[in-house]
């Protein structure tokens, strides 16, 4: 019988495509990781993964593997889900994903009229940035990517466009314009901000291909409110969706950026099933109200 917590490390690493950002993701060692895989790949007689440098490729048996078991997890999810609200008496339940910026800024005011409407519904509030391989939520907001997976079991729908904005110090040349053409910056030192693999990242990367080039990046993060305060050193610039933005410290400033202008698209998935369950309706409702705002 194939181990289920295994299962779940598996879909994980190539969900990530690495050890490391799996292992920080979901509290392991890289180590511990390494050892789980390799205990499944002896369990299945499969070879899973195959050394490419200091990495790891997942085979086409690996990747079989990962996306077979998407209904497996998606059954023991429920189950867990059930099994919970028996023992806590609680009726019913509400799954909601986020990603990072979108997270702190619009959920709160999610989260809080759902608990004063539904104070008996459970919340299950996931960061499903990575993608780890866990069964989808019942709502979802995502970014969506240049080449979206299709979702035949939830409805999609499209929440807000999120411009990028150049982040520079009130002192830089650049801050004096209300615009500023992306390839100024082909030439700039960059402050990275987001996940390798980020569908964020990727639509800045496409952007700045469009413009000739490719961004030079002298610091690597992987979140905007750790990127920005580098600015402020003057190590570089970095380049931020206006819902990521939030406080600016002090000396530092954002421009609009054009030809071309970066935007994000950012969306609601809303599992069929619940699509009729008044607090996910509710939930909508007040999504909709806070972008609005």
């Amino acid at each position: 019988m194939l181990d289920i917590a295994r299962l779940r490390l598996l879909r994980a690493v190539i969900a990530t495509g690495s050890i490391r950002a799996s292992a920080s993701a979901l509290g392991y060692t890289p180590s511990a990781v390494s050892q789980q895989l390799s205990a499944l790949q002896r369990e299945t007689g499969l070879r899973l993964f195959d050394r490419v440098g200091r990495g790891i490729e997942p085979t086409d048996a690996g990747r079989t593997l990962a996306a077979e078991s998407e209904s497996l997890f998606e059954a023991v999810s429920k189950l867990e889900g059930v099994v919970g609200d028996l023992r806590a008496g609680r009726v019913g339940s509400l799954s909601i994903g986020y990603f990072g910026s979108a997270g702190a800024t619009w959920l709160p005011r999610v989260v809080a009229v759902l608990r004063e409407e539904f104070p008996e519904l459970r919340l299950d509030l996931r960061m499903t940035e990575l993608r780890d391989g866990l069964t989808a939520p019942d709502i979802d907001l995502f970014v969506e990517a240049a080449r979206a997976e299709a979702q035949p079991h939830a409805e999609i729908h499209r929440l807000a466009d999120d411009p990028y904005l150049l982040v520079v110090r009130t002192c830089d040349p650049l801050a004096a314009h209300d615009e500023v053409p992306l390839a100024a910056l082909a030439e700039r030192s960059w402050v990275d901000n987001d996940l390798q693999r980020g569908a964020c990242r990727q639509v800045l990367l496409d952007a700045c291909a469009e413009a000739g080039f490719a961004p030079s990046f002298v610091v690597e993060t992987h979140d905007y409110a750790t990127a920005i305060p580098f600015v402020s050193t003057g190590i570089g610039i970095t380049v931020v969706p206006r819902l990521g933005i939030g406080d600016l410290p002090e000396g530092l400033t954002t421009t609009r950026l054009i030809n071309p202008s970066p935007v994000r698209h950012i969306s609601v998935a809303v599992r069929k099933a619940v699509a009729d369950h008044p607090a996910a309706i509710r939930a909508l409702d007040v999504l909709d109200e806070v972008v609005g705002d």
